[in-house]
């Protein structure tokens, strides 16, 4: 295992698994069945989302045919939720930044109401993405769980 460049950067690794991803034509649900974890789990780690255990670094640098320096950058506690604007230009991203804005406070008055005054945690969080068929055209179908945590009065 080898990388080509010196690694400056969380991002640079991140750069270095897209570009072996494309190569070696794997897909994200394959990767995350050989780390052992879910697609969506290992797909935000490789992204440079969140930190691998070395383990996990190791079984990600070897698929992806990177060094022991790469694999000690996936260990590192990654700054999070980077994305390069304040409103997202992606299409897709800026489709659920839309979703959040149209639906946020639906969403934050239905939570409340359900489980009162507290926040949908994204550490104690799961997520799950799939296919629907549908004849009309197939849907994104999302599904996330994420750990109600009351505040507290103090």
């Amino acid at each position: 295992m080898r990388s080509n460049t010196m690694i400056t950067s969380r991002n640079d690794v991140t750069e270095m698994i897209i570009a072996a991803k494309v190569s070696k034509g794997l897909k994200w649900e394959d990767v995350a069945a050989k780390v052992g974890l879910s697609k969506e789990w290992v797909t935000a780690a490789c992204l440079g989302q969140m930190a691998l255990s070395a383990e996990q670094a190791a079984t990600v640098a070897e698929i992806f045919g990177l060094d022991e320096e790469a694999a000690k950058w996936l260990q590192e506690v990654p700054y999070k939720g980077c994305l390069p604007t304040a409103v997202p230009t992606d299409p897709l991203i800026y489709r659920l930044y839309e979703v959040i804005s149209v639906y946020g406070t639906t969403m934050k008055a239905l939570i409340h109401e359900e489980f009162g005054d507290g926040i949908m945690s994204a550490i104690d969080f799961s997520m799950d993405i799939q296919r629907e068929a549908d004849p009309k055209g197939d849907r994104v179908n999302i599904v996330m769980s994420g750990k109600f945590l009351p505040y507290k009065s103090y």
